[in-house]
């Protein structure tokens, strides 16, 4: 596989990985790792809540509300 990269952006990608003594190689790679994993939580959790919604298992609006104010009070 190949992938291209602007002029700027493997600029950026070899600065870092001269700051940080890896290979821009490592660096795409691990960036690719984690995107994928994210991914796959993402998509995850998506397929719970759909499973959740099917079963009739929702919140109501105040019920969300409350939820996001508590986690932002944290």
């Amino acid at each position: 596989m190949e992938v291209i990269l602007s002029p700027e952006k493997e600029s950026k990608l070899q600065h870092f990985a001269s700051r940080t003594g890896r290979q821009p190689s490592q660096l795409v790679v691990e960036a690719i790792d984690r995107m994928l994993e994210y991914d796959a939580r993402f998509i995850e959790a998506v397929e719970e809540g759909r499973a959740a919604a099917r079963r009739g298992d929702l919140l109501d609006h105040d019920e969300v509300v409350a939820r996001i104010e508590a986690s932002l009070d944290k």
